[in-house]
């Protein structure tokens, strides 16, 4: 008899060699899950202190996920980077912005501009015992990527120049500063690039210097970062004060706002193209306009409405006076005598809009006029109305043939507005100087064109089918059109 152990069943062996099997599978699944942990760590490390353990290692670093997961409510008093001035010297603070701008000048002292929206600030780190600042500190400072969103705990100073780079004229003396989140070291758009008027790049150019073009398709690729740079950051700020103006103007003219679909079962307008598509198998499309829902609402005894919404026109053009989509802000009134009545409304709303822009938005037209250069609007303070006929005259007369009862082109309008704004001027006025020193009075004589004209009773083969026609002669309409330096404004 032989004395070996039988043969293990082949069911056993099986279910040992699977079992041997998962253990390794799960010792490398473990091994990769230990891997990635390190790494993670390792990432939210800051970066190493040197062989010196840092005293004031607390001040500064990269805040950990979890802490900014609404972990906690601190109740500590934040301060808007624009709210900072010289008011505030001597206060501590606390503030979050990107860093726009790191600038290492030793081991010892760096700087690091903070923004926040519109505004900059800039944060001020020298290593010392005093402001529990260590060298360890100011190297973490400089190894933060541009557009990483920090925390700076620190004291308002005043600079002992006027600070040229920053819209804030004061300095932030750091004490604690925090990582919140890390942007990566190269992003697609250099924010100073994408900042730069045309005028920087004509000099660069005489200069024999190469300067780097953001084009469009970047620009809207990497919206979210363009979106960044001061003249887009003024631009959506004027349109949100125009919106909010055009409200406000309204309401305090008993207009009731209102908000008439969008998808619709049939074009809302002739003479545009419609965008089609199907609604749950029957044929629909997106409206064009919501005029014949403000009349709607006229005749269900609201009197006076207006809309701020979307608009879709399926325009094949590639001129920016053509737009698929735009947000429209729409009026509608009952008329009680004439149509003027309307005209007066419009009047009356675009100049509260050019006075509220001109006294609330210094900053932000400022801002976008050092990008994009622009004149300042002139207008009257009672706008201007003229007469279709009178408008195609004016162009006879300069040497500009119209089609008769045509609409104007592209060209007729604008040379319609440097016409205009050549012959048209308001009452001459006085402006007094004093001059102290030579105790002299100067009076200068000013006299302004304007840029903003009301042009009405147009041709009725011109106006959408819904247009009323005029009473003396129904080839011409109760109609107008608004002009804003030769480019009519739709209505």
């Amino acid at each position: 008899m032989s004395s070996e152990p039988p043969p293990a069943p082949a069911e056993e062996l099986a279910a040992d060699f699977s079992a041997a099997t998962i253990s390794k599978k799960q010792l490398k699944k473990d091994a990769r899950k230990a891997e990635k942990a390190a790494q993670r760590q390792q990432q939210q490390q800051p970066p190493p202190q040197g062989d010196d353990e840092d005293p004031y290692a607390s001040n500064y670093g990269d805040v950990p996920v979890e802490e900014i997961q609404s972990k906690a409510i601190s109740g500590r008093s934040w301060t808007g980077i624009g709210d900072l001035d010289e008011s505030a010297e001597g206060r501590p603070v606390l503030i979050r912005g990107a860093a726009q701008a790191i600038r290492p000048v030793s081991k010892k002292m760096a700087f690091v501009v903070l923004r926040q929206s519109m505004s900059t600030v800039q944060c001020v780190l020298v290593a010392s015992a005093d402001a529990g600042v260590s060298t360890q500190m100011v190297r973490f400072a400089t190894s933060l990527s541009k557009e990483s969103i920090v925390d700076v705990e620190g004291v308002v100073s005043l600079p002992k120049e006027p600070l040229k780079a920053t819209t804030q004229q004061v300095e932030i003396q750091v004490r604690k500063l925090y990582c919140i989140n890390r942007a990566i070291p190269t992003l697609p758009i250099n924010l100073e690039d994408a900042a730069r008027s045309e005028a920087e790049f004509e000099r660069a150019e005489q200069a024999g210097e190469k300067l780097v073009r953001v084009g469009q398709d970047t620009r809207l690729n990497y919206r979210a970062i363009d979106l960044r740079t001061p003249a887009n950051q003024a631009i959506f700020r004027i349109q949100c004060q125009v919106e909010n103006k055009f409200r406000e103007f309204l309401l305090s003219m008993n207009f009731v706002g209102i908000h008439s679909p969008k998808l619709i079962s049939g074009s809302s307008e002739g003479g545009a193209a419609v965008f089609k598509l199907q609604y749950n198998g029957q044929p629909a499309c997106l409206a064009q306009s919501p005029q014949l829902y403000k009349q709607m609402s006229i005749c269900g005894g609201f009197e006076r409405v207006f809309e701020v919404g979307p608009v879709f026109r399926a325009e094949n053009s590639n001129t920016h006076r053509h737009l698929c989509e735009f947000v429209g802000l729409d009026a509608e009134m009952e008329i009680k005598e004439h149509y003027f009545e309307v005209c007066d409304i419009i009047d009356g709303l675009f100049v509260a809009i050019f006075k509220h822009l001109n006294e609330n938005c210094k900053k932000e037209l400022e801002t976008i006029n050092r990008q994009y250069p622009f004149e300042p609007l002139k207008y009257l303070e009672k706008t201007l109305k003229l007469t279709y006929d009178e408008g195609i005259q004016m162009l006879k007369e300069a040497g500009t043939e119209i089609e008769p009862m045509g609409d104007l082109n592209t060209e007729a309008e604008k040379k319609l507005g440097r016409l205009v704004k050549e012959k048209y001027v308001d009452s001459p006025y006085v402006h007094l100087f004093s001059l102290i020193k030579g105790l002299m009075i100067c009076c200068v004589f000013c006299r302004y064109g304007t840029e903003f004209f009301i042009l009405y009773r147009y041709p009725l083969a011109v106006r959408p089918f819904y247009t009323m026609p005029c009473y003396d002669n129904p080839a011409y309409t109760n109609s107008f059109d608004v002009f804003i330096r030769g480019k009519h404004q739709n209505r």
